[in-house]
């Protein structure tokens, strides 16, 4: 118990991957494991290595871009609330180029999304408040914002059917 993960590909990227914890639930509340090397580095990659570990707390209507790089590693969650997580493929050589998958991260169903180099990530919170988990697995130094790319949020060549059409934004995605 709480060492069993569901592990498959998304629907759209064969690179994307899903995993799904075992997950427990009675009158006191809930427990489950999100991580667990042995599991991760047997069934999924054996080269990922998650060393940087950050949250985010959004309240509802926040969406945070479509940002990623050509280097990392992500595997996301949403540690409470409901998310709109959104995966773009940037990677100009690949036959799913500007693609995207729409996954639904919620809290009471725990799942994590791992996101290789070259796509974008973007969240839309649709909880009141949200709490966004982001493991990274990267060489080097952090691939910070100055050195990601940056998709517009409603570029319409992307076609992105966002739940809401007037999202909190930063400047940065505006």
């Amino acid at each position: 118990m709480y060492k069993d993960f569901k592990i498959y590909n998304s629907k759209v990227f064969n690179e994307v991957i899903i995993v799904e914890p075992d997950f427990f639930e009675d009158h006191r509340g809930f427990i489950y494991s999100s991580y667990l090397e042995s599991v991760f580095l047997e069934q999924i990659n054996d080269k990922i290595k998650f060393t940087h570990n950050k949250f985010a707390h959004n309240n509802k209507g926040v969406l945070r871009g479509i940002h990623g790089d050509f280097e990392s590693w992500k595997m996301v969650s949403c540690v409470y609330g409901n998310i709109f997580q959104l995966v773009v493929d940037n990677r100009k050589e690949s036959t799913t180029y500007l693609q995207h998958e729409v996954f639904n991260l919620d809290h009471k169903n725990p799942k994590q999304i791992i996101i290789p180099p070259g796509f974008g990530n973007a969240f839309l919170v649709l909880s009141d408040y949200a709490v966004y988990n982001y493991q990274l697995a990267y060489t080097g130094e952090y691939n910070d914002f100055d050195k990601q790319f940056t998709l517009k949020w409603n570029d319409k060549n992307l076609n992105i059917d966002w739940p809401i059409k007037d999202p909190i934004l930063s400047n940065r995605d505006k």
